[in-house]
């Protein structure tokens, strides 16, 4: 949906010849696309019912027959105004209950405070059954739609096809007409479900100029482009009394792929949608005729400037008359600007709750009022942070950022890309990235959300825009140590030490603070490991977040130990043992993105009864990425009726490329392999 409202103009009977400008990875065709495609809605074959996925998709819950998407402008009856429609016709063929989830479609409609909307202008939905060879209809029914408000600035609304079972075959047709066309939505060639044909026509008059941007993996063809007549009905108003029909020249152009694969949704990205194939359209120039040409390529300073002035942004800023009263307050009489940094951050954090909205722009313009009611959005807690730091004359600038779930922002001037906003700090050069949004964040310890790589920092004297990294250095590390006991019953008895720092720690802080109690917290540790009882349980720097989390317990765990014969087989990785590789495709065409690099360490001492004999002890190996991007090792060593295990996972970087899946990959095969590996004793 569409966040960004452009002006709208009359038509005017002018020919000019559109432009489409932009980089477009697209293999293009000078001929049309050999077999076009001209389904309709209803039109359901027996052929169809025969449909099955193959290959990698063999094992899918539906198959999408195909994906027809059309855009085009029309005048509004009310406006006058050019506003964008979209058409699409979509069939899919149920496979397994797993796809019954496809007859419940969703539509998301954005409308915003001046009174521009986008509209659910008709909608039809079908499914269909094969009963001996005849093809049963069973329409959507009126009272199967529903409409829901999500929040102040979208409307959604469902509906429900009747009568899906597997083998059925679902369809649906729907047109939106839409007052935003600065930015059109994206069409998406590619989704979870394998598709036999994908294809989108967009037909733009003469007067806009439009940037193309692709992404993806998916080869999209394109037909030539051709230029064609449309004709607009202008209503009358004031200043037309009478109605009249304009004929325009516009550039028609169809995009298609066929045989499009599923996307998989894998370990370790930002969000999918990133690399789904797809194709949208950003507004470059508008050229009506007697008029001057409206210029949409915006620039960094030009977007601040206007988020300067925005109530909700610059105005916030500047509506700060408490904070001297409140920074004295806060730091009494320190005078170490780190100290002062860390006192001011430490009482937003702890005095201001997040209420979980994401925005770079607050809801209100008064910093006041959010003080008064402790809680408010990303914006506005980091804003006040901002203010208080810059009153104690603390150099800091607000850096705009996209989370992961919101995906990687383009890199061009486009604020909608945005959806939240954190704080840099610069002290006697060293630069500091501060987020108040949670309490267990400190100094450079950012929410993981915000760990997208990449925010533009916003100097606000200037107006200048400046990309910087968000990557950390600190050493996140989690640590798990055992010293036990195996008595000849097969039970072990001793104690457990976990200690985990910076993002190792903040997930475990947040678990036991979101927990009812520390019992709750350890009946849910407990939960699963099989065997495993717990006493004398305590935790140290719970509210200390530069501190490791360090937990110790007394355990006593059970049905760990199989027996054959006199034989005794033991996994010392107990609960650790990784048991399946998070890294399954063939291969991947998009990067692994660990977000942040980490250390899992892993140690037991075992004390073995004196009368068992040390069998078999698995041999010690090491396993190195290439480049230095990580390893994987584990030892053994045996001494008496004692063994030491120590297995040690480092991975040095946050993101892999796709070449380096595989290296990748066989390095989680062999952590698989070696942790499943068992210690045979042999009993008297």
């Amino acid at each position: 949906m569409l966040y960004t409202l452009t002006l709208m103009y009359k038509l005017y009977p002018l020919f000019l010849i559109i432009l489409l400008s932009g980089i477009l990875k697209l293999s293009a065709q000078s001929l049309q696309s050999p077999d076009p495609k001209t389904f309709k809605f209803g039109k359901v074959t027996q052929e169809e019912f025969d449909t099955k996925a193959t290959g990698a998709d063999s094992s899918a819950a539906a198959i999408k027959l195909f994906d027809i998407g059309t855009g085009y402008f029309e005048v509004s009856h009310t406006s006058g105004a050019l506003i964008y429609a979209f058409e699409r016709r979509v069939r899919y063929k149920i496979l397994s209950k797993n796809g019954y989830n496809l007859a419940d479609l969703e539509i998301s409609l954005y409308n915003n405070d001046k009174g521009y909307e986008e509209k659910l202008s008709t909608l039809t939905g079908a499914t269909y059954n094969l009963s001996g060879s005849n093809i049963i209809v069973s329409k959507m029914n009126s009272d199967a739609k529903f409409s829901s408000r999500r929040d102040k600035n979208h409307t959604v609304k469902k509906f429900t096809l009747p009568n899906v079972k597997e083998g059925s075959i679902i369809e649906y047709s729907y047109k939106t007409v839409s007052d935003f066309i600065y930015q059109l939505d994206d069409w998406y060639f590619q989704s979870r479900y394998p598709c036999k044909y994908s294809s989108f026509t967009i037909t733009i008059p003469q007067y806009y100029n439009y940037k193309i941007s692709a992404g993806g993996y998916i080869n999209i063809q394109q037909d030539k482009p051709a230029e064609v007549s449309q004709l607009f009905y202008i209503p009358s108003d004031q200043m037309h009394p009478v109605a009249s029909t304009v004929n325009a020249l516009a550039l028609k152009t169809h995009y298609y792929a066929q045989n499009v694969p599923a996307i998989k949704d894998e370990s370790y990205i930002t969000t999918i949608s990133d690399y789904i194939s797809r194709i949208g359209f950003e507004l470059n120039t508008v050229r009506f005729p007697n008029a001057d040409p409206k210029d949409y390529n915006s620039t960094w300073p030009k977007i601040i400037a206007e988020m300067m002035v925005h109530e909700h942004f610059g105005g916030f800023i500047k509506n700060n008359g408490y904070a001297d009263q409140l920074v004295k307050g806060i730091l009494q009489d320190e005078k170490d600007p780190d100290a002062q940094m860390n006192l001011i951050f430490n009482y937003v954090k702890n005095n201001i709750k997040w209420n979980g909205t994401y925005n770079d722009y607050t809801e209100v313009n008064d910093q006041k009022t959010v003080l008064e009611k402790k809680s408010g959005n990303s914006a506005e807690i980091n804003l006040i942070l901002l203010n208080l730091l810059t009153t104690a004359r603390l150099e800091s600038y607000p850096v705009l950022l996209s989370t992961r779930n919101n995906g990687t922002h383009p890199g061009y001037p486009l604020l909608s890309k945005f959806n939240t906003l954190i704080i840099q700090v610069e002290i006697d050069g060293k630069k500091h990235l501060l987020d108040a949004t949670d309490k267990n964040n400190s100094s450079d310890l950012l929410s993981y959300q915000d760990l997208n790589h990449k925010g533009l920092k916003l100097n606000l004297s200037t107006n200048e825009g400046e990309w910087i990294f968000l990557e950390t250095s600190k050493p996140n590390i989690s640590s798990t140590r055992y010293n036990l006991l195996l008595n000849t019953e097969n039970k072990l008895t001793g104690s457990l030490l976990l200690s985990a720092s910076n993002y190792k720690g903040l997930n475990r802080r947040k678990a036991y603070q979101e927990a009812a109690s520390q019992e709750e917290f350890i009946k849910t540790y407990k939960s699963s490991k099989t065997g495993l009882n717990i006493s004398n349980y305590s935790i140290s720097n719970l509210t200390e977040p530069i501190e490791p989390l360090i937990e110790t317990m007394d355990v006593d765990i059970e049905d760990n130990i199989e027996e054959a014969g006199k034989l005794v087989y033991f996994n010392p990785l107990l609960f650790q043992r990784t048991k399946e590789n998070p890294f399954n495709l063939e291969e991947r065409n998009f990067p692994v993105d660990f977000a942040y690099p980490f250390d899992e360490n892993y140690s037991l001492i075992l004390d073995f009864p004196a009368n068992y004999q040390l069998d078999k002890l698995p041999k010690n190996e090491k396993f190195v990425l290439p480049d230095a991007g990580g390893s994987f090792m584990i030892t053994y060593t045996a001494e008496g009726n004692k063994i030491a295990i120590i297995s040690k996972l480092n991975i040095s970087k946050p993101i892999f490329s796709a070449n380096e899946y595989y290296t990748l990959k066989e390095l989680y095969k062999n952590i698989v392999r070696k942790q499943g590996e068992q210690i045979v004793f042999k009993k008297p």
